[in-house]
């Protein structure tokens, strides 16, 4: 996410050590006392952090909700599908991952994981296109637009997965032609191969005639709602995703951890 210019970014950017290491510190028990009642029942706290914010970064987008990290001072700050990092008195913003130096995790990323987690049986399969390998017992999603050169990378990875159904939800976010041949893939006798044609070996879909209603607004719609911006975007049946291209290897790591969490 970013909301600041380049130059308040970079100008952050540069004091980012010295500010985590200031609210690492010792951070007055005043401030830390008043902080845990706006998570406990401080709406007007959090409300009052907000408009703080907000006049001083206009462009903020909004925040739902806030918590404390590991780290002494530092409190986190959602806003839709991302996370941001404040201290007490909102006077410093960080924008990245917070590490546990410790054990080498990423904190940040844990939390988007879980923040971001989608509830994998209920997405609308009959609007994607559909393909099994071996048993097809294990699950995988796909938002991928058909002229993405990093989907058509991705689609040839795959391949080499086993016992894996992919459901591949067709958007058009470039440009006309994406969803002019959306459409016609979606529209042919077999889509599936229509698809695995294009993307594979640069087979194009026939044209579409007559009146043929596609998924494509309700994908557009979907990705959105799941603060997908790019393609490819993975997801996973224990809800989590990948959110650009991954080799085979990574995504089968994946897979073995989502069929493990059912």
């Amino acid at each position: 996410m970013r909301f600041l210019s380049p130059g308040r970014v970079a100008a952050l950017s540069l004091s980012v050590l010295t500010a985590v290491s200031a609210m690492a510190g010792e951070l007055p028990a005043a401030q830390l006392a008043g902080f845990v009642g706006l998570l406990q029942d401080g709406a007007a706290q959090l409300t009052a952090l907000k408009q703080k914010l907000s006049q001083r970064i206009p462009d903020l987008p909004a925040i739902d909700g806030a918590q404390t990290t590991p780290m002494n001072g530092l409190i986190e700050l959602r806003s839709g599908a991302n996370i941001f990092y404040t201290d007490p008195n909102g006077d410093f913003i960080i924008e990245g991952h917070l590490t546990d130096t410790k054990t080498g995790k990423d904190l940040t990323e844990a939390r988007l994981e879980d923040i971001n987690r989608i509830d994998f049986n209920n997405l609308p399969f009959r609007d994607a296109v559909v393909w099994k390998a071996g048993n097809g017992k294990r699950r995988m999603a796909v938002f991928s637009d058909p002229n993405c050169g990093y989907c058509k990378r991705l689609e040839k990875d795959i391949q080499q997965l086993k016992d894996v159904t992919v459901y591949t939800f067709m958007v058009a976010i470039l440009g006309e032609d994406s969803k002019v041949k959306a459409d016609n893939i979606w529209c042919v006798q077999d889509r599936t191969r229509a698809w695995l044609d294009w993307m594979l070996a640069g087979v194009q879909p026939a044209k579409a005639f007559g009146a043929c209603p596609t998924p494509a607004q309700r994908n557009g719609a979907l990705m959105q709602r799941f603060g997908v911006r790019g393609t490819p975007a993975i997801f996973f049946e224990d809800g989590t995703r990948i959110g650009g291209a991954a080799a085979a290897a990574a995504i089968e790591q994946r897979l073995v951890k989502a069929s493990a969490s059912k």
